[in-house]
C-alpha cells in the first residue's frame, strides 16, 4: 500500500509543479502560452485616491456626452463613490456598501441597511467602485483597477490607462486592497434538539462555511459535526471538515491543486481519517436560477481506526478516485436548494465506496438570517469490524433544523 502512497504523491508532485511552472508569473509579466493568465497591475505610480481622481474624471466626461447627445435623465444620474460602492439594478435602485466579490454570476455586497445581499448579475445596471478591484476577464488576465459597469461594457480605471470589455467576459472580481477581511466570508448554522421526561436528550449539531474569493481563485472550508446523548449516554460523536483550493481558467472551467478532509466517527470505529487529491473541474450549468458542477481527481486516504480485530494494524493507507458535485437552485425570491455530493472509491479497508450528501433547503427570514432544513445521508460500503467484533451499519441519516447566520 506504501508504494501506492509513493506512487501518488510523484504523481501529484509532477501536475502540480508543471501547472505551476506554467500557469503562473510575477506581476506585469505575460505568458508565452496564449491561454495562460497574466496579471496587469497599475504601474503609473499613482496612489488609489489619485487613481479615483482619474475615474471621477472619466465620469463627469460619460455623463458630459450623455447630456450633449441628450441620453442623461434625473433617473440615470448616478451618485460620486466616497469611501462606498455604489450598484444599481435594472429596476433604476441604487445601494451603497462594499463589493465583496463576484462569482458564478451573484454578486456579493455589503450595506449597512441591508446588510450582505447576493445580487443576481443579470439585475445589475451599474457598478462604480470606490475600492480597486482585481478584475478576472475569461482567457485573457486579471486586471487591477477602479470599475466602472455601465449596461454591458465594463472599464477598469487604472493611473494612466484603462481597459474596456463587456459585461459577458467577467469571470469574477474581488477587492485588491491589503485588508484581508474583504476577501473572506461566511455562514454559520446551529440546531439544538433538548428533550427532559421519560427520556433525557440532547443532539447539537452544527454547520459552517468559510470562503476565502479573489478575482481568479476560491478556498473554502466546510464544517459538520453533531454530538447526542441519550439519559447521560453518549449515542454520536462525529465530525467533519473539507477544504478545497480552485482555479478558475474559464468561466466554466477550473482546476483544484488541492482538496482534503479530515473526519472522526467513534461510532464507526473511525478515529482519524484524513483525505488529501487534487483534479479539474467543469460548471455544466450556470444560470440566473441553476448552478451545477463538477469536479474531481486522484487522492491518497489514510485511516486510524479506534479498535481493530486481533493481529491487525489499526493504520491504513489506500488510493483512492474522488467526484463531487454541487447543484443549486433558486426556487423563490426567498428559498434555495443545494445538493452536494461526494463520492469515493478506495480499496476494501477504507470502505470500497462511500458517499456524502448534504440536501439544504435555505429560507431567508432577514438579510443576515436564514432558516435552514438539512438532510444528510453518509454510506460506507466496506466499514471497518472492531475488537469488539461488532460491524457498523452502513447507511447514517441526519435530519437537521437551526438557524444560520451569514457573515
Amino acid at each position: 500500500m506504501q508504494r501506492y502512497f509513493c506512487h501518488f504523491l510523484v504523481f501529484a508532485t509532477l501536475i502540480y509543479s508543471s501547472v505551476y511552472a506554467n500557469g503562473f508569473s510575477d506581476n506585469n509579466t505575460t505568458q508565452d502560452s496564449q491561454n495562460s493568465m497574466v496579471h496587469l497591475d497599475d504601474t503609473s505610480g499613482l496612489s488609489e485616491d489619485e487613481v479615483r481622481q482619474v475615474a471621477k474624471k472619466i465620469d463627469k466626461t460619460t455623463q458630459k456626452k450623455q447630456l450633449l447627445s441628450q441620453e442623461i435623465t434625473w433617473e440615470n444620474l448616478s451618485p460620486t463613490p466616497k469611501k462606498y460602492d455604489w450598484i444599481q439594478t435594472t429596476s433604476g435602485e441604487w445601494f451603497k456598501g462594499d463589493i465583496i466579490a463576484l462569482y458564478d454570476d451573484k454578486l456579493e455586497f455589503d450595506s449597512d441597511e441591508i446588510g450582505v445581499y447576493v445580487f443576481d448579475f443579470d439585475d445589475v445596471k451599474t457598478i462604480k467602485s470606490y475600492q480597486i478591484l482585481s478584475v478576472n476577464i475569461e482567457n485573457l488576465a486579471t486586471i487591477s483597477g477602479v470599475v466602472r459597469l455601465y449596461g454591458n461594457k465594463l472599464s477598469v480605471i487604472q493611473g494612466d490607462t484603462h481597459y474596456e470589455f463587456q459585461k459577458d467576459d467577467i469571470v469574477s472580481f474581488a477587492p485588491a486592497g491589503e485588508l484581508e477581511r474583504n476577501f473572506w466570508s461566511g455562514k454559520m448554522s446551529l440546531a439544538i434538539d433538548l428533550r427532559n421526561g421519560n427520556t433525557n436528550q440532547r443532539d447539537y449539531s452544527a454547520q459552517a462555511t468559510l470562503k476565502r474569493r479573489t478575482a481568479d481563485a476560491t478556498l473554502s472550508f466546510d464544517y459538520l459535526g453533531r454530538i447526542s446523548s441519550k439519559d447521560g449516554e453518549q449515542t454520536a460523536n462525529d465530525h467533519r471538515l473539507n477544504q478545497k483550493y480552485d482555479r478558475y481558467i474559464t468561466r466554466s472551467f477550473f482546476w483544484t491543486p488541492v482538496f482534503s478532509e479530515y473526519y472522526t466517527d467513534t461510532y464507526k470505529n473511525i478515529k482519524h481519517q484524513v483525505t488529501l487529491g487534487l483534479g479539474l473541474g467543469y460548471t455544466l450549468i450556470d444560470t440566473k436560477e441553476v448552478q451545477w458542477s463538477f469536479s474531481g481527481g486522484p487522492a491518497i486516504i489514510y485511516t486510524q481506526y479506534d479498535t481493530v480485530e486481533q493481529n491487525r494494524a489499526k493504520h491504513d493507507y489506500s488510493p483512492a478516485l474522488e467526484v463531487s458535485t454541487s447543484y443549486e437552485k433558486e426556487l423563490s425570491a426567498i428559498t434555495d436548494f443545494t445538493y452536494n455530493a461526494k463520492f469515493t472509491l478506495s480499496d476494501s479497508d477504507a470502505g470500497t465506496y462511500k458517499h456524502h450528501m448534504i440536501f439544504k433547503f435555505e429560507n431567508e427570514l432577514l438579510s443576515w438570517l436564514d432558516l435552514d432544513i438539512t438532510a444528510v445521508w453518509d454510506y460506507v460500503h466496506s466499514p471497518q469490524q472492531g475488537s469488539d467484533g461488532i460491524i457498523p451499519k452502513r447507511d447514517d441519516y441526519q435530519l437537521l433544523v437551526g438557524f444560520g447566520i451569514e457573515f
